[in-house]
């Protein structure tokens, strides 16, 4: 993984006559209550956060944007490299090929334990070819980029002079100031029948009856914003986190005194796939949800789900926004 923390090095600072806020939001500090106590178990135990006031991004980044920032600095994401097999303990030698992750709905009943029915590590997949050497970005500059590792989307903030949220400031800004409400617009999840976010809508991974219009990523800008102006924080694609991974929150001392305030979630150490004992890559969190995400599996299209990710990892449904320190 050494050429990636090159090319961030690199990367870095090379931005810095673009380094306009245009196209961010400013979300103000304050206390709430972060995770949740009602759904799966990484989102426990609701507790109280403070952050400081940030700008961050108004959409996720596009592939107009990410097509300008490889212009500018020729970067290449990990998908673009073969992997190295002294990364990947026990790796198949034939599967040492350029590629990434990509949803393939299958044609008949699965096992929802088992990802790799609807998961294929597709050759030539990334992000100017989301689905695949035949793929193409036509009418999609305003869809969220993807296939990015965490690694590829540092290398981008750090070139627009910006960084990557922490999960308690992502949330924070998806919940829009509804405190503790259960989706970032509300309590309902289509409310009088509308749909709010890019989702999956039927028996997923076999049934997509599309009621949104969508049956992958849409553009950024496709659904309502929530109360602080911000487009699609919930739902089209999963979004990356500067906080690395743990099973479950912290809890507070439950004490008005004692609320955390910016935190940074749990320790790299600590971060390591416990299914994975050989393969030591760390993990990050992801916020969001995603289009895959259903009633039947994966109900985390709400600001507090969570998710884990290695960070060499990049997906056709993983993508980022950045966020500004320090300047309000």
């Amino acid at each position: 993984m050494e050429r990636q923390a090159m090319q961030a090095e690199a990367a870095q600072g090379e931005g810095s006559g673009e380094q306009g806020r245009e196209g961010m939001v400013f979300v103000p500090g304050g206390s709430f209550w972060m995770g949740s106590d009602h759904h799966y178990p990484e989102e426990k135990p609701a507790h109280r956060v403070r952050v400081d006031g940030f700008l961050i991004d108004e959409t996720p980044v596009t592939n107009a944007d990410f097509a300008a920032f490889v212009a500018a600095t020729g970067h290449r994401t990990f998908a673009e490299f073969a992997p190295d097999p002294r990364d990947y303990p026990g790796i198949l030698p034939e599967m040492l090929y350029a590629g990434s992750l990509v949803f393939r709905e299958p044609t008949g009943r699965v096992d929802l334990r088992d990802w790799s029915q609807w998961w294929t590590f597709l050759k030539g997949a990334n992000w100017r070819q989301p689905y695949g050497p035949r793929s193409s970005l036509a009418g999609m500059d305003d869809h969220p980029v993807v296939h990015v590792t965490y690694d590829d989307a540092m290398a981008y903030a750090r070139w627009k002079g910006k960084d990557l949220p922490t999960e308690a400031e992502w949330e924070f800004a998806a919940r829009g100031g509804l405190d503790r409400a259960e989706y970032a617009w509300g309590s309902e999840l289509t409310p009088e029948g509308r749909y709010m976010a890019n989702t999956w809508q039927g028996s997923f991974p076999t049934v997509n009856r599309q009621l949104d219009g969508y049956a992958r990523t849409s553009p950024a800008r496709a659904y309502p914003p929530n109360g602080y102006g911000l487009h699609d924080m919930i739902g089209n694609v999963w979004e990356w986190t500067s906080d690395w991974f743990a099973s479950k929150h912290e809890a507070d001392a439950g004490k008005a005194c004692c609320i955390p305030r910016n935190p940074r979630g749990g320790l790299e150490s600590a971060s390591y796939d416990p299914c994975l004992p050989d393969i030591k890559i760390p993990r990050k969190v992801l916020k969001g949800g995603s289009h895959l995400c259903a009633p039947n599996y994966c109900r985390r299209y709400r600001p507090a789900a969570r998710h884990a990710e290695a960070i060499d990892t990049s997906t056709s449904h993983v993508g980022f926004r950045c966020v500004v320190r320090n300047e309000v």
